[in-house]
């Protein structure tokens, strides 16, 4: 019998990680998005390609109304629907992150942002899901006081019964052009199968592409004198050209992309960017990425410029959307203003990667529900090997 899963999202944005949900076959059945501009710009990216909609909608409130009496009940309510037509539940969401960014406010839960991470798990307690999925930043682990409140919650998590994984991925292992490190937490509700272990030892390389370790090692071309429209030499053969912005680019046919001419004007430093090198991306602001590596992190914020690699310009919307591994058919809404077009962009999970995860998650459900199965029948055998010793000892007396 076919597993089915209904997904609830939390903090959607755009939908970049509900997408790679969907596209492993997973039924997307609430979502969630505060932000009103946020939740049009996922309807509308989302309806450019096929798209069920949620069969309980979309939420614009705050996440914290659903830690509240008449939240809770909501959730309690449209679980409950679920469980009865046989479906596992499960949560996914990467709360706001500014807060627990190394190059942001740092403010930590107690941020305006920072504690809707603590909402999520408090959620996600309460309506006791079969599963869940977290993202956030690096931040989170990396910065001690960060990193106590990551492990509060940890144990939070196992004390309502989840046996669980975390780990720190990078956006290139997975097919990704972008340097690009995040926190991913798995969680899984071990009262839902018989077979289980205290500890989640979930595969984070099963669907892997390369090696980080090996990646960052390769020769990768050094900085070159940036001119307008240069010769486009072909890639050392020393890198995995699908590792580059010039391959996404060309895959994702950006430049005719209907976000293809949504470009910020340079208005201040034009005459410096034409001097920052191809592939120079030392600088704290304007960064010119290089036709034939991959990019940094493709977040748009705290004055991060990031410059075509042979054009005399920023990057374009669908540039950006490249960088982050999207499917050409995505598409941002019109009508949003650029910084809000971009922001979007650079807030999401790199498709590649998330759909990766979605896909070794799935993998990893039918793993336990197999097991489960195999325990059971175990037990029944048990069960009935017990009874005929109990009539064969009355058969003798």
């Amino acid at each position: 019998m076919r597993m089915k899963v209904s997904l609830f999202s939390f903090f959607a944005g755009i939908g970049i990680l509900d997408l790679a949900f969907e596209k492993n076959a997973y039924n997307i059945v609430f979502v969630n998005e505060y932000a009103e501009l946020f939740l049009d710009a996922y309807k509308y990216a989302h309806n450019q390609i096929y798209h069920k909609e949620p069969l309980y909608g979309y939420s614009n409130k705050s996440a914290e109304y659903y830690v509240k009496r008449n939240g809770k009940k909501q959730l309690e309510q449209l679980i409950a629907a679920e469980r009865r037509r046989g479906h596992l539940i499960g949560f996914i969401g990467g709360p706001p992150c500014p807060d627990f960014s190394i190059a942001g406010k740092n403010a930590g839960v107690k941020g305006e942002n920072g504690r809707l991470t603590k909402v999520y798990f408090d959620i996600i307690c309460h309506c006791r899901p079969d599963f869940f999925l977290f993202e956030n930043v690096k931040g989170l682990v990396k910065t001690e006081k960060h990193r106590v409140f990551f492990q509060e919650m940890k144990f939070k998590l196992r004390a309502n019964s989840y046996v669980i994984d975390d780990t720190i991925a990078n956006a290139l292992e997975y097919g990704v052009p972008q340097f690009r490190e995040r926190v991913f937490l798995i969680g899984i509700n071990k009262n839902l199968y018989a077979y289980y272990s205290e500890t989640l030892k979930f595969n984070w390389k099963e669907n892997t592409i390369f090696d980080i370790d090996n990646i960052l090692k390769r020769n990768w071309p050094k900085p070159r004198a940036f001119a307008v429209n240069s010769h486009c030499e072909p890639p050392p053969p020393t890198i995995p050209r699908k590792l580059t912005v010039e391959y996404w680019f060309n895959r994702n046919n950006v430049t005719r992309h209907p976000n293809g001419n949504d470009i910020f004007s340079v208005k201040k430093g034009r005459n410096k960017i034409t001097t920052i090198q191809e592939g120079d991306t030392s600088g704290k602001s304007f960064k010119r990425l290089h036709r034939w590596k991959y990019s940094p992190t493709a977040a748009y914020g705290n004055n991060e410029v990031h410059l075509h690699p042979y054009q005399e310009r920023r990057l374009s919307v669908s540039e950006a959307m490249a960088i982050q591994s999207l499917p050409e058919k995505f598409v941002v809404l019109p009508t949003l203003s650029l910084s809000t077009k971009f922001k979007m962009i650079g807030n999401g999970v790199p498709f590649l990667m998330a759909f990766a995860i979605a896909r070794t998650l799935k993998s990893t459900l039918k793993d336990l529900k197999k097991n489960n199965i195999i325990v059971f029948a175990q037990l029944l055998n048990e069960i009935a090997k017990h009874k005929q010793e109990e009539n064969n000892e009355t058969y003798r007396n």
